[in-house]
């Protein structure tokens, strides 16, 4: 089983420099970077929501490796006391990750993955979006920064843990504490679309 920390490295590695937009685990690289290069942002309007890539939502000055500079992870595993305790700072940086203050108020649409927080009968009605695969659940938590806390206005598609939607409504550099991690954007009434890769 892969270790936390290196699972943890390998996500700032992501930040540090990846293509972020979510995708379905199942799609081609090829597929990916079309639907990453259809997904870029393409401005506001008065009629039309600005769509943001993930990258959109971290402030430039924010360096993710920041919290492990120096630190040598060579030959740690996870029973090593060294690495629980750098990764606990980790978390505790990521908690606390700045945001892009300029976004707040902004009508705008973002391509996510699906953690829930609660359910009515068995439709998720309030989840945490959040930019790759796995993310809260069989991973520690992404930066606070890449997590936006969904309220939503309209519950009629049903969606599950980890699909792949578009979520769409104004943006607020609002923070919230959950169980499934730290977020410090939210949209509240939001409106919910299955993610389509062949359809930006």
């Amino acid at each position: 089983m892969a270790s936390r920390m290196l699972v943890a490295l390998a996500a700032i590695a992501c930040l540090a420099g990846c293509d972020r937009e979510p995708v379905p685990p199942s799609t081609s690289f090829a597929q990916a970077k079309e639907a990453v290069e259809r997904a870029a942002p393409q401005g506001s309007s008065s009629t039309a929501p600005r769509q943001l890539a993930w990258d959109d939502l971290i402030p430039e000055s924010w360096d993710p490796a920041q919290a492990l500079a120096g630190e040598n992870f060579a030959g740690l595993d996870d029973s090593d006391p060294r690495a629980a305790q750098a990764l606990a700072r980790l978390q505790r940086e990521w908690s606390a990750a700045p945001v892009e203050t300029a976004l707040h108020g902004q009508q705008v649409r973002i391509p996510g993955f699906v953690v829930p927080l609660e359910t009515h009968g068995r439709n998720i009605t309030e989840f945490l979006l959040v930019p790759y695969f796995g993310a809260c659940i069989h991973t520690p938590p992404p930066p606070a920064n890449q997590i936006i806390h969904v309220l939503r206005g309209d519950e009629s598609l049903r969606i599950e843990t980890m699909d792949a939607v578009w979520v769409t409504g104004v943006i607020e550099t609002v923070p919230n504490q959950t169980s499934m991690g730290h977020s410090g954007y939210r949209i509240a009434s939001a409106r919910i679309e299955r993610y389509d890769p062949d359809r930006p």
